[in-house]
């Protein structure tokens, strides 16, 4: 039997792991001296009512060899083959650790998934459904490793406050940021964040995320899709999918919606919205 292992950056916790019948291992996330394990022992919702709470900047950890090597002795204790799928190895350094877990033992692949969050999670998906079609790990391993590359994720934050708690930009474009009520439209670009568009309140900022996805090579339908938000409810995201049916309508029944967990909250903060999917390999 082939089993995946997936961290915690793919913004699925251990509740839905374990409904989805896949092995789960969490990042950690350290606030005000506490260190939790995402999606484990501090769940989003309850991340984000801890994050606006403090001012603190919240740390993530890297998942180390030593509990990969436990969770892959644990799983292989059924002679299982495992399939281990990561966030992007430009975003942390837990590719390169499960890589060196995986050397000291037979039948266990590693797929650096060249994104995070909804990406990471949309690769997920596609593996489960390739396990359910019968293919063997190796051909999986090619077949995600080629499909990772279409893959295309987009956000709008609602603040970049974080971004700039977190170094990735300067403290005076922060400020003019903030004067002149610039969102930032966000991408996954090769395994990194990079911001791609800016706009100067929330509605050009959906509008612009909306013109990003036009430019794409137009999205696979017959692949998995789907939503994200860091929001207290859905009210935004659920605007944002209104606003934008024209690019679903008579093609998905429905849109799935899933919470940003803490480990790409960290640099996100509250209030962001994001989209995923796989983009058509031909036009």
């Amino acid at each position: 039997m082939i089993k995946l292992l997936v961290d915690s950056a793919s913004d699925i916790d251990i509740d839905e792991a374990k409904q989805l019948g896949i092995e789960f291992i969490p990042l950690e996330v350290t606030l005000n001296d506490e260190t939790f394990l995402d999606g484990e022992t501090l769940k989003p919702i309850e991340f984000y009512k801890k994050l606006i709470e403090t001012d603190a900047f919240p740390k993530t950890s890297q998942i180390n060899q030593f509990r990969f090597e436990e969770k892959i002795s644990k799983i292989q204790k059924e002679g299982d083959e495992i399939i281990i799928i990561t966030l992007s190895k430009k975003l942390s350094g837990t590719y390169f650790q499960a890589l060196l877990a995986s050397e000291s033992f037979k039948n266990v692949y590693v797929v650096d998934s060249m994104n995070v969050c909804i990406g990471e999670r949309l690769l997920v998906q596609l593996a489960m459904q390739l396990i359910k079609d019968g293919l063997t790990a190796k051909e999986i391993v090619e077949k995600l490793n080629h499909k990772k590359k279409f893959i295309k994720v987009l956000a709008l934050f609602d603040t970049i406050e974080y971004l700039r708690k977190g170094g990735r930009i300067s403290s005076i474009a922060a400020l003019a940021a903030f004067a002149f009520k610039i969102k930032p439209v966000v991408g996954i670009i090769n395994g990194e964040v990079k911001v791609i568009g800016k706009a100067r309140g929330s509605k050009n900022g959906k509008n612009l995320l909306n013109e990003l996805i036009d430019k794409s090579n137009g999205i696979d339908f017959s692949l998995p899709l789907g939503t994200a938000h860091s929001c207290f409810d859905t009210t935004v995201l659920d605007k944002y999918i209104e606003d934008s049916k024209e690019a679903w309508t008579g093609k998905v029944d429905y849109i799935p919606k899933y919470m940003i967990g803490s480990t790409i909250g960290t640099h996100v903060g509250t209030g962001a919205i994001a989209v995923g999917f796989f983009e058509k390999e031909e036009k």
